[in-house]
């Protein structure tokens, strides 16, 4: 299935796709206010509010299962939270590095082996410490009617922009992953410098 949106300058593209987590529908955007591309998984239910992940990009923790982050098991998480409750979606943004591309993440890392945080990292490279928006996040959600949901985050700023954007967000439902010796710093910066409502 094809579409074309002009209001909000996306071509859409939408397909079945099982995983082993189970069968979802799969959208890709091309967003061509930044030509950046986009994907929406998502399983539908007119009956139930759905459960919603807004995650960026992540090539380390999603496809080569870095141990720096918790970005691969949040995914895994929310995949399997959508299927058990049986409606949902998990927008997945090009937003790699917290918004600052993955070149710019590299150089972060290698300066967090040097002893830096993540938050210090990005500043001390002239970086935002998160340069992520999530309009389209709420443009990609209302492309297949899901103007209320339930949010599975750690992030307070998501629920903000989405709730900005028009999407009424119900609840916040948290993801608990457990820490490692890799990414326990990580996550400690995370909660204590950067907002996230994380018990670590």
């Amino acid at each position: 299935m094809l579409a074309n949106n002009i209001e909000t300058s996306i071509v859409e593209a939408d397909a079945l796709m099982p995983t082993k987590f189970g069968t979802f529908r799969i959208r890709a955007f091309h967003d061509h206010e930044n030509n950046k591309e986009h994907a929406l998984l998502y399983l539908e239910d007119p009956t139930k509010i759905p459960i919603v992940r807004v995650h960026s990009e992540c090539l380390t923790g999603d496809a080569f299962g870095s141990l720096r982050c918790d970005c691969g098991p949040q995914l895994q998480e929310s995949m399997k939270e959508i299927q058990a409750h049986g409606a949902g979606a998990i927008v997945y943004l090009k937003q790699e590095g917290r918004g600052i591309g993955l070149y710019a993440k590299m150089q972060a890392y290698a300066l967090q082996d040097i002893g830096f945080d993540t938050l210090d990292a990005n500043l001390h490279l002239g970086l935002p410490a998160d340069a992520r928006t999530y309009d389209i996040a709420a443009k990609m959600l209302k492309s297949i009617g899901y103007d209320e949901l339930h949010l599975m985050t750690n992030n307070p700023e998501k629920r903000l922009q989405l709730v900005e954007n028009g999407i009424d967000v119900k609840n916040r439902i948290p993801i608990v992953i457990v820490p490692s010796e890799h990414n326990l710093s990580y996550l400690r910066t995370k909660a204590s410098r950067m907002g996230h409502l994380l018990q670590v």
